[in-house]
């Protein structure tokens, strides 16, 4: 987890909105984290009136690979989870990567084109990866309403 207002004092840096003074250190994190196999999450957004800030933000750490962002306030949860969630888009797409690389393995092929695009190993364990995060996402926003007698 980026504490990244503390990083930012530590490095004499300006707080930006969008975070330029920050990048080559977020960066650097996300390539350690990866190194090491871990889940990484981003800073905080102290400014709770800047609400397009806050979803610049979120794209910003979606866009570099960070898993989530760390929160101050109720407020922030739904952009936040709007913005880290796979989209359905991104979902339908994973699915159809893996099926045509799936036929194109059936047919000796290492590499398909999806959408004009090359696909290969490394664009199947991406769509898996996401799969399985909608999954888990799924999962645990599923609520049962439990079933009071009358």
């Amino acid at each position: 987890m980026l504490g990244t207002s503390d990083l930012t004092k530590e490095l004499h840096a300006l707080a930006t909105r969008d975070r330029l003074p920050l990048i080559t250190s977020l960066g650097l994190a996300m390539l350690a984290a990866r190194a090491y196999g871990l889940a990484i999450l981003d800073g905080v957004h102290f400014d709770l009136s800047d609400n397009e800030g806050f979803a610049f933000a979120c794209r910003q750490g979606r866009e570099l690979g960070f898993d989530g962002k760390t929160l101050i306030h109720p407020k922030q949860i739904a952009p936040a989870n709007a913005a880290y969630a796979p989209s359905p888009e991104e979902i339908e797409y994973s699915r159809r990567v893996i099926a045509a690389h799936a036929e194109g393995a059936a047919a000796g092929k290492g590499v398909v084109l999806v959408d004009g695009k090359l696909v290969e190993g490394l664009h199947v364990e991406n769509a898996r990866r996401l799969l399985a995060v909608a999954g888990e996402i799924d999962r645990i926003t599923s609520v049962d309403t439990p079933q009071h007698p009358v």
